[in-house]
């Protein structure tokens, strides 16, 4: 028994998950410096670059096997999808990006040729947002293939918006549509299977090109953040939708100290979307909910700008914010209300 009791505790880091992880390794971790002015826990770091200005700065991963399949996500959509991830989360910022620097390791099954077509996807990305690539580095893998992106952004300091910032009687609003990029996994691990079972069988995509293009080449929301600037709107929170709306709704509640309703009904949802949950019995709620990978915005705003954003054809308001006691919840259109949980996809 005592030889036991000196064995060092081992801890799965499955119990944490993701941003559990994150907190507890950062939770001793001390900004010492005034240009710091955030650090862990938001979309994007923000570091002083002047008196009114700001820099914003992100950084994403995306390992093979884990965040894509090369089976069916070609180099040069996958160096586009690996910038554009990144370049989503300055907006969220209310910031606008400027530069990105890229490392990648990879193994000897990819060759020099395989390389240029995911530069090729990544220099892409780089001329439709106007980004500058100004740096990055290359290591060999044992096995598979990583691929790392930092994207650096400015704004003014009084125009950068957290996921703190939600108040009490805020209504809540996305951008875009959400779910199709879920239910366009879904269609390329199907055929994937299809195919593993039959190599003969060609993969069949008629008619889901919205869908697939949602998960292999998404855009983030630049023009959102240049109609904010035109309207002299900036919102109370925000957050781009990459784990799920669920996940990503409860972020921006835990760090305001807000509770929230949802109404199912106001869920912004594409006609191929609910066509294709149809056909593979999936609740579109699910897909909203728990899909990821759709880069809109969700942000949180004052009743008071309620007309002007409804104006706006791109964006839905979906729920509203509460007093933290009265928790997450989910209004049904039969008028059934469920707790919401963050179900959300998990890194970890």
């Amino acid at each position: 028994m005592a030889e036991e009791s000196k064995k060092e505790k081992r801890t799965e880091i499955a119990e944490y998950g993701e941003f559990g992880l994150i907190e507890h390794l950062t939770k001793n971790a001390v900004l010492r410096n005034k240009s710091s002015i955030r650090g862990v826990g938001d979309d994007a770091a923000v570091i002083a670059a002047g008196d009114n200005d700001v820099k914003v700065v992100s950084t994403d991963m995306l390992v093979e096997g884990i965040h894509f399949d090369l089976s069916y996500h070609p180099l040069q959509h996958l160096g586009y999808k690996a910038v554009v991830v990144n370049l989503s989360d300055i907006y969220a910022m209310n910031a606008i990006p400027e530069q990105i620097t890229v490392s990648v390791a990879i193994s000897n099954r990819f060759s020099v040729e395989a390389m240029e077509m995911l530069y090729e996807g990544i220099l892409a990305a780089c001329d439709k947002y106007d980004i500058d690539l100004v740096g990055g580095d290359t290591s060999a893998s044992n096995k598979g293939f990583i691929i790392n992106i930092t994207a650096i952004g400015h704004a003014a300091k009084d125009r950068i918006v957290y996921r703190n910032g939600a108040r009490q009687g805020d209504l809540i609003a996305v951008s875009g549509d959400l779910g199709s990029a879920f239910l366009g996994l879904q269609i390329l691990e199907r055929e994937k299977q299809i195919f593993m079972e039959n190599p003969e069988i060609q993969p069949d995509l008629e008619g889901e090109k919205y869908l697939v293009g949602r998960q292999l080449l998404p855009e983030a929301r630049r023009d959102i953040i240049e109609y904010f600037e035109d309207l002299k709107f900036k919102p109370n929170a925000m957050i781009d939708i990459s784990d799920g709306l669920s996940s990503d709704v409860i972020h921006i509640c835990r760090q305001s100290g807000v509770g929230c309703v949802l109404y199912e009904e106001k869920f912004p949802v594409s006609e191929e979307a609910r066509a294709r949950a149809m056909k593979f019995n999936i609740p579109t709620s699910t897909a909203v909910l728990n899909g990821g990978e759709d880069y809109e915005l969700l942000f949180t705003f004052p009743p008071e700008w309620k007309d002007k954003i409804e104006k706006h054809p791109d964006f839905s308001i979906i729920g509203y914010t509460t007093k933290a006691s009265a928790a997450y919840t989910l209004k049904t259109p039969s008028g059934q209300v469920h707790p919401l949980e963050a179900q959300g996809w998990k890194h970890l």
